[in-house]
């Protein structure tokens, strides 16, 4: 199976579209294009009991983000900083993610 290409990327401020994070907006810190998910800065804390290492060596229970569907994320755009629906457009041979509310060119 082919896989799909994804809007969303690595640095993008993201709106949550539904579940129990509804609302939140953050930061993508990574995304797995193999299973869809991305991991949102701040979103769908989740505890993690980890055992004592050298590293951290107290242990105990931290929080850590999950993993969310990518169809439940919408990109912000930068210029007027709404969620908004992308397009591609082919700018000098280089495929361009494009803000469909304003036209604005996402990095």
């Amino acid at each position: 199976m082919a896989l799909q290409r994804l809007y969303i990327r690595k640095g993008d401020r993201v709106a949550v579209l539904s579940g129990n994070e509804r609302g939140a907006v953050g930061k993508v810190l990574s995304v797995d294009r193999n299973k869809y998910r991305a991991v949102v800065e701040g979103v769908a804390l989740r505890k993690k009991h980890v055992r004592r290492t050298q590293q951290n060596p107290k242990g105990g229970v931290i929080e850590k983000e999950a993993a969310l569907h990518v169809s439940n994320l919408m990109v912000i755009c930068p210029k007027c900083n709404k969620p908004s629906r992308l397009a591609r457009r082919v700018v000098d041979g280089r495929s361009l993610r494009v803000c469909k509310k304003c036209d604005e060119t996402l990095a």
